[in-house]
């Protein structure tokens, strides 16, 4: 795969996203819409599930350059959601960076701002984060 000399050449060009446990390097190089998630193909690391693979596309698709880029990305941590929300972000902010005046349209639809809901923390003498035993009064 040629992947990588693409890669030496843009280095400058990263964004990176995050989402619950999951981090996304993302680079965005000159192609025809070829996605690759950890050097595996994107439909067979999100096993064909459409809605992942379009979660990615979206910002993309809604700037009318979809079949302009190819998506590489280095994905660790967390689940396949989260995982896709985090290249999307990523994604985004890589545009951003190759062209500021996207930023009125990934704005109106919301691509820009991280959800920055994480996992609350177990509490000690409860049995999840907020799920207590239950009460006996006598």
């Amino acid at each position: 795969m040629n992947t990588e000399n693409s890669l030496t050449l843009k280095k400058e060009y990263v964004g990176i996203g995050k989402r619950k446990r999951s981090i996304a390097r993302v680079f965005l190089i000159p192609g025809n819409g070829k996605l690759i998630i950890n050097n595996v193909s994107g439909e067979q690391y999100f096993q064909d599930n459409m809605n992942y693979l379009d979660m990615v596309w979206l910002p993309l698709e809604k700037l009318k350059i979809d079949k302009n880029y190819d998506i590489i990305s280095f994905v660790n941590g967390g689940g396949l959601i989260g995982q896709s929300q985090a290249i999307q972000l990523g994604v985004c902010r890589l545009l951003l960076q190759i062209n500021n005046s996207y930023r009125k349209i990934l704005k109106k639809f919301g691509f820009l701002t991280r959800d920055a809901r994480i996992k609350e923390r177990k509490k000690y003498g409860l049995r999840k984060a907020r799920k207590a035993p239950q009460y006996s009064k006598r």
